[in-house]
C-alpha cells in the first residue's frame, strides 16, 4: 500500500497515448488482473467469460454532450466555450457554468457569436476561474448543442474531434446526456457483446454519473488527503438497489464498468452496502485503504499517472498488483486512456 501520490508515476511513451480508438469497438486488447499469479493478455470480447451466471454488470449510462462551441467576439477573435454543467438544472438549461479560451479576455458582458442562432453571454466571471455564462438561442439547448458543438475530447489527444467521435467517443447505450468526457471503459461494448452477456446469465444495470472536467484535473500534493476531489452528480434508481440485493442473495458478484460506475455504486452505498435511490452529489476519493461496500469486479481503461483515478483502481486490485499491472501493459504495448484498451481487475476467489 501507498499513501504518496508519487508512488502512482510510472513512465509512459507517448506514442502508447491512443489518438484513436480501435478499428471497431470489440478489438481492444485486455490485460486481466487476478488477485495473483500471471496476468493474462486476451481480447475485449473474452470479458464476457469472465463473467459467471448470477453476476451483476453495472454501466454508467451517462451520453457526452458536444459541449465544446467555438466562435468569435465582437471584435472577430476567435473564441471557445466549453460547457460544463447547467448551474440550475432543475430550474434553468439556459445558464451553464463554462471554460473559456481566451481566458483572461473574455469578462463579464463579453458575446461570443456562434452561429446565425447561438450566442454565448459571459454572465459572471467565477471564483473558480471558469464563467457563468448564458445561452441566446431560440433552439433548445441540446439542439443548438448538436448543432454547433464538438466532442469534448480530452486534453491528451492531439488533435480535432471530427464526426466520428461523436459516435466513438460515445457508449452504444449513452441515455442521459450530461457528461464532457466519457465513461471510457464502456465505449468497448458493442450489442452483440451486451446480448452476448445476458445470454449468459448475468444481470445488466444501468446508473448515471455526469463525469466532469475535473476527472483530469491533475493531483498537485503529494499526500492525497490534501487534493480537494471535484462533485460529481449522479443517480442510482430504485431497480439497481433491488438488482444488487438480488445478486447479494444469489452469490453472485457485483462488476463495474468504469470508475465511474464505482463512484457512484460506493457513494450511494450505505454502512451496510444497501444503495440510496435518486439523484445526488459526490466527491468521494477512493484510494486504499478502502473497504469496498458493493463493487467486486471492474473493468476499467488505462489512466494518468498520479491521478485519482489510478488510485481507485489500486484501492480495489491492491496497489502493488496494479502498478505490475502497468508496468506489464506499457512492456507489452498496450494502448492507453480513452481510446485505448483495458484492463479486468478480478475478484478474488469465493
Amino acid at each position: 500500500m501507498s499513501d504518496r501520490v508519487s508512488d502512482y508515476a510510472y513512465e509512459l511513451p507517448d506514442e502508447l497515448i491512443a489518438q484513436r480508438p480501435a478499428q471497431q469497438r470489440d478489438e481492444s486488447r485486455l490485460l486481466v488482473v487476478p488477485p495473483d499469479g500471471p496476468f493474462q493478455h486476451r481480447g475485449i470480447r473474452e470479458f464476457v467469460e469472465l463473467l459467471e451466471p448470477g453476476d451483476l454488470l453495472v454501466v454508467n449510462e451517462s451520453k457526452v454532450m458536444p459541449a465544446r462551441l467555438m466562435g468569435r467576439k465582437t471584435t472577430g477573435a476567435r473564441a471557445e466555450i466549453l460547457l460544463l454543467a447547467p448551474s440550475e438544472p432543475e430550474r434553468d438549461d439556459r445558464h451553464w457554468e463554462a471554460l473559456v479560451r481566451p481566458g483572461r479576455k473574455l469578462k463579464t458582458g463579453h458575446v461570443i457569436e456562434v452561429g446565425d442562432d447561438l450566442a454565448v453571454e459571459v454572465v459572471e466571471v467565477l471564483a473558480s476561474g471558469s464563467r457563468l455564462v448564458r445561452l441566446d438561442t431560440p433552439l433548445d439547448v441540446e439542439t443548438a448543442m448538436a448543432r454547433y458543438g464538438t466532442m469534448p475530447l480530452p486534453p491528451y489527444i492531439d488533435r480535432e474531434a471530427d464526426d466520428s467521435d461523436r459516435d466513438r467517443y460515445q457508449t452504444v447505450y449513452a441515455r442521459t446526456s450530461g457528461s464532457v468526457a466519457a465513461p471510457t471503459a464502456g465505449l468497448h461494448f458493442t450489442p452483440r457483446m451486451l446480448t452476448e452477456i445476458e445470454a449468459r446469465g448475468v444481470e445488466r444495470a444501468a446508473v448515471t454519473l455526469h463525469v466532469g472536467i475535473g476527472t483530469f484535473r491533475p493531483v498537485e500534493v503529494d499526500d492525497p488527503s490534501a487534493h480537494p476531489m471535484h462533485r460529481e452528480r449522479y443517480f442510482v434508481p430504485p431497480e439497481v438497489s433491488a438488482a444488487v440485493e438480488r445478486t447479494r442473495a444469489r452469490a453472485g458478484r457485483v462488476w463495474a464498468v468504469g470508475t465511474t460506475a464505482v463512484r457512484t455504486l460506493e457513494a450511494a452505498a450505505g454502512d451496510d452496502g444497501t444503495l440510496r435511490s435518486g439523484w445526488a452529489e459526490t466527491d468521494l476519493f477512493i484510494r486504499p485503504p478502502y473497504d469496498f461496500r458493493v463493487v467486486d469486479g471492474l473493468l476499467t481503461n488505462f489512466h494518468l499517472p498520479r491521478s485519482t483515478l489510478i488510485m481507485l483502481v489500486a484501492a480495489l486490485g491492491g496497489y502493488e498488483r496494479v502498478l505490475d499491472a502497468y508496468d506489464e501493459a506499457v512492456r507489452d504495448r498496450y494502448r492507453f486512456y480513452s481510446y485505448g484498451d483495458a484492463m479486468a481487475v478480478l475478484p478474488p476467489p469465493r
